[in-house]
C-alpha cells in the first residue's frame, strides 16, 4: 500500500518498558501517561496479564489499578504499546561494516587546516577500529633534529676533530645538545633512523673524511676527494635504541688549519625517526 507522506521509519523499531518496584498493593504510578489499560501490556512474573474492567488490571492516566494485590518478590513490568522508540536510530552495536555505505566518508569535504592535537582519526587495528588523536600520528617521525655550525669552526691538519654543531634549527624531543654536540635517542624512541650530515671548508683538501661515531665508537667513514672547496656528506639509514647517542668527527689534509663555513646552509648534522 502506498503512503502520502514520509515512509514511517519503522526499522530497528522497539518499545519503551517500565519495571516496577513490587510491594503488597493493587495501586501504582506509571512513568508515562496512556488513555487506558490498552495502551500498555503489564506482565507479572512471566505472565501477560489480561486488561480490561473486572480483569487483571485498568489504567487512565499514570494510574494503575491492579484487580489482585502483587506481594513481595514478584517481578512485575509493563510495556507501552504507543511509546515506539529508535525508531531511526538503531540498538547500539547493531550496525557491520557491511551495512556502512561508502559514500559515508567519500565526498566528504576535505580537511582544510592542519588538525588539532585533540582531533581523533580511525585506524584499524588488525580489524578492529581504533580512535587516534592526531598528536599521536604527527610525533610518528620523531625525534627529529638539525643542528649547524654558526661560528666557522677551526679543523687543524691531519687529525680527526669532533664537529662542533652548536646551533640548532629544530629539535622535537631536546635529544640534540649543543654543548657535546651529541644526538640521544630518548626513552622509548628506539627505532630505525635516517641519520645524515653535510660540511664544506673555506679551502681544498686532498682529503676529506667524515667519521660517524655513535656511543664514542667509530661507526662509520665518509671519505671525499675534495674541489675547490672541500666538501663531504653522508646518509645512513641506522637501527637505534634507547640511549644510543651519536656526534660526527672530520679528518682533512690540506697541510694546515681548514675553517668550516659556518651557517645552516652550508654544514648541518640532522636525524629523524622512520619506524
Amino acid at each position: 500500500m502506498a503512503y502520502i507522506g514520509n515512509i514511517p521509519a519503522e526499522s530497528y523499531a522497539s518499545f519503551e518498558t517500565e519495571t516496577f518496584s513490587v510491594s503488597a498493593t493493587t495501586n501504582y504510578t506509571l512513568s508515562h501517561a496512556v488513555t487506558n489499560e490498552n495502551e500498555i501490556r503489564l506482565v507479572i512474573n512471566g505472565v501477560v496479564q489480561q486488561p480490561g474492567s473486572g480483569k487483571a488490571y485498568t489504567a487512565s492516566g499514570t494510574t494503575l489499578t491492579l484487580t489482585s494485590a502483587t506481594v513481595s518478590g514478584d517481578v512485575m513490568y509493563a510495556v507501552y504499546l504507543g511509546r515506539a522508540l529508535q525508531t531511526v536510530n538503531p540498538p547500539n552495536a547493531s550496525v557491520g561494516s557491511a551495512q556502512i555505505a561508502d559514500s559515508l566518508i567519500s565526498g566528504k569535504t576535505a580537511l582544510g587546516a592542519t588538525p588539532a592535537d585533540t582531533d581523533e582519526l580511525l585506524i584499524s587495528d588488525a580489524g578492529t577500529l581504533k580512535r587516534v588523536d592526531y598528536s599521536y600520528l604527527k610525533s610518528a617521525n620523531t625525534p627529529a633534529f638539525s643542528a649547524y655550525d654558526a661560528n666557522n669552526q677551526t679543523i687543524p691538519n691531519t687529525t680527526y676533530t669532533l664537529l662542533e654543531f652548536d646551533t640548532e634549527s629544530f629539535d622535537t624531543d631536546s635529544a640534540y645538545n649543543t654543548s657535546t654536540y651529541k644526538f640521544t635517542v630518548p626513552s622509548g624512541k628506539g627505532g630505525k633512523y635516517l641519520i645524515g650530515c653535510a660540511i664544506k671548508t673555506t679551502a681544498s683538501t686532498d682529503r676529506l673524511i667524515l667519521r660517524l661515531e655513535k656511543n664514542d665508537a667509530n661507526t662509520f667513514y665518509s671519505e671525499t676527494n675534495s674541489d675547490s672547496n672541500g666538501s663531504g656528506q653522508f646518509n645512513l639509514l641506522m637501527d637505534l635504541s634507547a640511549g644510543d647517542h651519536l656526534k660526527v668527527a672530520v679528518y682533512q689534509n690540506s697541510g694546515g688549519n681548514l675553517n668550516l663555513e659556518g651557517g645552516s646552509g652550508t654544514n648541518n648534522f640532522y636525524g629523524y625517526k622512520l619506524t
